[in-house]
C-alpha cells in the first residue's frame, strides 16, 4: 500500500531528531506492509482516522481503498490538538 505525507507531515518529519526519525521512518515502512498493524486505534470522535503510537509521538492518518495519507507526526501531548 502506498504512504502519502501532506506537506505539514513532511515538516514535521523533518524536524525530528535523529533517533526518533529512524523509529519513525521504521514505523512508516511497517505501515505501508500492513496498515492496520501494530500499536494503531481509531480516533473517537474521527470515524476513519487512525493513530499509531511511537514511542512519545504519534502519526495520525486515514486509510483510502490503495493509500496511507498521513497528516499529522507529533510528540503525545500535541498531536490531537488541532486535527
Amino acid at each position: 500500500m502506498q504512504v502519502e505525507l501532506t506537506s505539514g507531515a513532511v515538516k514535521q518529519y523533518k524536524q525530528l531528531n535523529n533517533p526518533m526519525l529512524d523509529r519513525i521512518t521504521a514505523a512508516i515502512d511497517g505501515l505501508e506492509k500492513e496498515p492496520l498493524e501494530g500499536d494503531i486505534k481509531e480516533l473517537k470522535g474521527h470515524p476513519g482516522v487512525f493513530r499509531l503510537r511511537v514511542g512519545g509521538y504519534r502519526i495520525l492518518y486515514t486509510v483510502e481503498t490503495d493509500c496511507i495519507n498521513i497528516f499529522k507526526i507529533a510528540p503525545r501531548g500535541q498531536a490531537y490538538k488541532g486535527k
